[in-house]
């Protein structure tokens, strides 16, 4: 039994066949659901759990070389939260959000969080 990281088994089983250069999409509530990407939808209630939470239990087993938000996430956000993305992120490319979307196809998967922020999307490309 696992009693450290990650417990969610299908968050585990996404995770572990992302690879080199890869895209891993981690979603706000708000996102829209592609049919054709695995998505794994761990929202329970309201900012449970963020975006950033997510970031945080999966960033220490996972090797970021890229990551790209939506040019809109800075003016929607207080500039604390930015900064919080800052500090846990290589430097984050900004592009229109309908741009951002195109990303998404490509994704080995999506998890869908209950971050309520506005334009909170990451995709995260492995190192």
């Amino acid at each position: 039994m696992l009693r450290t990281g990650i417990l969610n088994p299908h968050l585990n089983s996404l995770l572990s066949r992302v690879r080199h250069t890869n895209t891993l999409v981690i979603a706000d509530r708000g996102f829209p659901f592609w049919p054709r990407i695995e998505t794994i939808d761990i929202s329970l209630v309201d900012d449970i759990p963020t975006v950033l939470d997510v970031l945080k239990a999966i960033l220490p087993n996972f090797l970021v070389g890229k990551a790209w938000m939506a040019a809109e996430f800075p003016a929607h956000n207080p500039r604390i939260l930015l900064d919080r993305f800052s500090q846990l992120l290589p430097p984050i490319v900004f592009e229109p959000h309908i741009e951002l979307k195109l990303r998404v196809p490509a994704a080995i998967g999506l998890i869908r969080t209950a971050d309520t922020s506005r334009y909170s999307n990451v995709i995260l490309e492995s190192a």
